[in-house]
């Protein structure tokens, strides 16, 4: 438990910043996306086409803001001229800064986009991050707790393939990152009283509120030996593979389901010290199929 006892410590800074005084909003937006989904559950698929050969994405109806906001700006051929400013292999493929268009060689890319950013539309399970996955980049959670999605770059996962042991530990991650949100409920719905503490400077009661919040926890999910991963995740992963450590942080929005060869290309670009390729991959144009 002692990764749960350590999100105690980031909880009571969390409430003395007051930056998460509303609890967590990627769950607010899971929470929140059934009503998305009665609205419109339709895919759209896009055709991206690059210097590297066309690859079609399938967009997911369940997660209607990222997908919009792709075919408003495929549309509007924003994307047209970017470059897929980093790739790592084995990870993921990145594209959709719009200051990668006129960039000179080794210029630094990778903060640019729209003067907007899209909530978090994290359906995990249901989507998870395996190979071909088409994801949206954003900034880390220090400066970004509700995981706002940026409002233009996106990736596509590469990644690698697990063996059973390594299945078993994703399985064990995600039975933690449970019990840490359970942790967290706990300790915002007793916040009043952590922040009293706080404020007279009682360790001693903090400790004991963690210890308590703590053992309801553990007593909780005792016995529970169901487990978290889904048999289609176990199947992507050890068969192509992916990048199961992003999972459930950030919003995966669509899959690629033609020009996987594309892709396979563009991951073995050779890249600087900044994972920028060395010779431009630019996207040249998309083209929105259906809706």
């Amino acid at each position: 438990m002692k990764n749960i006892v350590g999100i105690f410590g980031a909880a009571v800074m969390c409430f003395a910043a007051i930056s998460c005084q509303s609890g967590s909003s990627a769950d607010k937006n899971i929470d929140n996306m059934d009503n998305r989904q009665s609205e419109d559950t339709s895919s759209v698929k896009v055709e991206v086409a690059t210097t590297e050969g066309n690859f079609t994405v399938l967009l997911y109806g369940d997660t209607p803001l990222h997908r919009d906001n792709f075919v408003k700006l495929a549309n509007e051929g924003y994307y047209d001229g970017t470059l897929f400013h980093r790739i790592i292999k084995d990870f993921m493929v990145q594209a959709g800064d719009p200051d990668s268009k006129n960039a000179k060689a080794g210029q630094a890319l990778g903060s640019g986009g729209p003067d907007y950013k899209i909530d978090a539309e994290i359906v995990f399970p249901g989507h998870f991050h395996k190979r071909y996955a088409l994801a949206a980049a954003r900034q880390g959670d220090q400066v970004n707790p509700m995981r706002q999605s940026s409002g233009s770059q996106f990736y596509v996962v590469t990644g690698t393939k697990l063996d059973t042991a390594q299945v078993a530990q994703i399985d064990q991650r995600l039975k933690m990152n449970r019990m840490q949100k359970a942790f967290n409920e706990l300790a915002m719905a007793h916040r009043d009283s952590i922040q009293a503490m706080q404020m007279r400077g009682d360790r001693a009661g903090l400790n004991a509120l963690q210890e308590k919040l703590v053992a309801q926890v553990e007593s909780q999910f005792e016995g529970d030996t169901t487990s978290l991963v889904t048999p289609e995740m176990k199947e992507a992963y050890t068969t192509v593979g992916g990048a199961p450590h992003l999972d459930g942080e950030y919003t995966v929005f669509g899959e690629v389901i033609s020009g996987f060869d594309t892709i396979d290309r563009i991951e073995k670009a050779e890249t600087d010290g900044r994972d920028r390729p060395k010779n431009d991959i630019r996207i040249t144009g998309m083209k929105v199929l259906d809706k």
